[in-house]
């Protein structure tokens, strides 16, 4: 296949088991034109995805962030913003209140946290991002005053508390929310309207002169679907879940095993 840009998840797709980038995946990136853009889609902020592009020598490239929920050129200008109503992020504090589950809030570059507790210290450790303290009833005025809402909610915990508030928000709010399992122990909400792919295309659309079939894309998890049924030529990494390679045209190795490198390898010759 000939492509014209590559867009990545990150987690479980791009990573290698130290939760970082390979010498082999930054050895065949170099080889590709800078002409060639390289996306990154994936549900953390921006600051979690822009050490990867600097490790990568890659700095000016276009982001995808929360899902689709947050876009931004490649000069850092925000294409499209699309935010969870402040009252709904009020509705998902409330039924959290009688469980031990952990709320993160995401807004735009910022990552708050009330404090600094197993949950936020491995978040701290796995995106190498370090959050803004401040408690949450604070952020939820400033919300309020600012008539804003979350790009992201990010629910962590055990499991049987994690499958119970699912169920509920499914339940309640499925017709407005995109709730995500990354693990069983995470929930990360989102808008309904907003995907991977509708964000690709609004930046194809604005800054390049070809289209979603002239772009390779990888994923791994359900939140990437979407995007691999969107694009030219759409690749699942070994790991994948099962949904995830029946949609894709191609499966590669294991996330571990550099599936992404792999591909890409063949496609230099």
């Amino acid at each position: 296949m000939k492509f014209k840009a590559i867009c990545t998840d990150i987690d479980g797709t791009l990573l290698n088991s130290e939760r970082d980038l390979s010498p082999r995946l930054k050895k065949v990136i170099e080889a590709f034109s800078p002409e060639i853009p390289l996306i990154l889609a994936s549900s953390r902020m921006p600051d979690a995805m822009r050490h990867l592009l600097r490790d990568l020598n890659r700095e000016k490239q276009p982001l995808i962030c929360y899902n689709g929920g947050f876009v931004i050129d490649s000069d850092g200008k925000v294409v499209d913003s699309v935010e969870i109503p402040l009252h709904l992020v009020q509705r998902i504090l409330e039924l959290s209140q009688s469980t031990s589950i952990h709320i993160s809030l995401y807004q735009g570059e910022s990552w708050f946290e009330p404090k600094e507790d197993y949950w936020s210290a491995r978040e701290i450790k796995n995106t190498k991002v370090t959050p803004t303290w401040k408690e949450t009833t604070l952020v939820l005025n400033e919300w309020e005053n600012s008539q804003s809402g979350a790009h992201k909610v990010m629910c962590m915990g055990n499991s049987q508390e994690i499958s119970w508030l699912f169920g509920e928000l499914h339940f309640l709010y499925g017709d407005q929310l995109h709730l995500y399992r990354s693990k069983d122990t995470y929930i990360e909400i989102a808008p309904k309207k907003i995907s991977k792919a509708t964000a690709l295309q609004m930046i194809l659309n604005k800054y390049y002169d070809f289209g979603m079939g002239d772009v390779i894309a990888f994923g791994d998890n359900y939140n990437d679907i979407d995007l691999l049924q969107s694009v030219g030529w759409g690749v699942a990494v070994g790991n994948a879940r099962p949904e995830v390679k029946a949609v894709a045209k191609e499966v590669t190795l294991h996330h571990k095993e550099d599936g992404v490198a792999a591909v890409l390898e063949k496609l230099i010759g």
